[in-house]
């Protein structure tokens, strides 16, 4: 057997495409005392690889002969370690390949009721993470709230705004398509949608939201963080997570004027998901329910096989994928 591997061939300087990524075969890697031998079974794919691609992300920079990173969830095939037998399911950074070796300390074994077990890597993953760290403890969004999200039904769009429909918000939500207009309407319980590229943002929010945007869920920056931000109610809270509009460019767009956030008291407050990871149990025992009851679902874009990856990243990074993009390897 053979451990294949997807690694960057090239820099994009804008949008990446396939050829600049490049399917490698290497030895299968084996473990030593106390480590561990994982198969990979599903791969997230996250927008935040670009910035990594780019040498513009906190985790590091990726570059050409590197091998991709990502987490995935893995299962255990050998085992040198007392705490993981074979067949365990693990949820480890076993990035862009077929096969990974691990230290005890780099795994988590995943949690018996998170059925499908890919929504490990979405709506009970990072993304889902993401979404109720956001929306619940740092904006603590409340019945009555008027919360935009752009990126609507993207991984963590998606469960933001589900999240903020549970706790009795009104939601508006920025997509690219109508198509995604109308699953944002249909499936996801949004109020209003605005199609970024055909509607009239301005207006449209004007419209929306006539007394104001009391929680902005940021996935995107640029120009529509700008926008927003003249349009905040008094004591808005505004989560900086994403900045899906400057991801493909070499070129960082100018931030939203002071102004209207001071008139506003508003609160800006930048979300690192990683913060929240020693409260993973306590986001996943507060959300099983919302998923049993119908309130918390998750569309995932499932490609197929490790060489379809550089594929499936690149109808993420053009905004193409319907929910969270995933990879299912074996």
């Amino acid at each position: 057997m053979k451990n294949q591997q997807i690694v960057l061939a090239s820099t994009p300087d804008f949008n990446p495409n396939p050829e600049h990524f490049t399917l490698v075969e290497t030895d299968m890697p084996e473990i030593s005392t106390e480590q561990v031998l994982c198969e990979t079974q599903y791969l997230s794919l996250d927008p935040y690889m670009r910035s990594q691609i780019a040498g513009r992300h906190m985790s590091g920079s990726i570059h050409p002969g590197d091998l991709m990173r990502g987490e995935t969830v893995s299962k255990v095939i050998e085992s040198n370690h007392a705490d993981y037998q074979k067949g365990d399911l693990v949820r480890t950074f076993g990035n862009w390949q077929t096969h990974s070796v691990h230290d005890a300390p780099e795994l988590s074994k995943v949690n018996q009721a998170i059925k499908p077990a890919s929504y490990a890597l979405s709506l009970l993953g990072m993304p889902g993470l993401t979404a109720y760290s956001g929306l619940v403890w740092i904006a603590e969004a409340k019945a009555g709230d008027t919360v935009v999200i752009p990126a609507a039904t993207g991984a963590v769009g998606s469960t933001a705004g589900q999240l903020a429909k549970a706790r009795g918000c009104t939601v508006v939500g920025i997509v690219g398509s109508d198509e995604k207009g109308q699953y944002a309407l249909d499936k996801l319980g949004y109020d209003a949608v605005i199609n970024r590229k055909t509607d009239d943002l301005n207006a449209k929010l004007s419209e929306y939201c006539p007394n104001g945007i009391d929680v902005y869920f940021d996935l995107v920056g640029g120009e529509t963080l700008n926008l927003v931000c003249t349009k905040l109610a008094l004591n808005a809270r505004v989560i900086l997570c994403g900045l899906m509009a400057d991801y493909n460019s070499p070129e960082r767009t100018p931030g939203p004027l002071p102004g209207p956030i001071i008139g506003a008291r508003a609160m800006l407050k930048g979300l690192v998901v990683y913060d929240f990871e020693p409260r993973r149990d306590e986001f996943i025992a507060a959300c099983l329910p919302l998923i049993e009851s119908g309130k918390l679902a998750m569309q995932e874009d499932m490609a197929e096989g490790i060489e379809s990856a550089p594929e499936a990243f690149c109808r993420l990074m053009r905004g193409e994928n319907q929910g969270k993009a995933i990879v299912k390897i074996a």
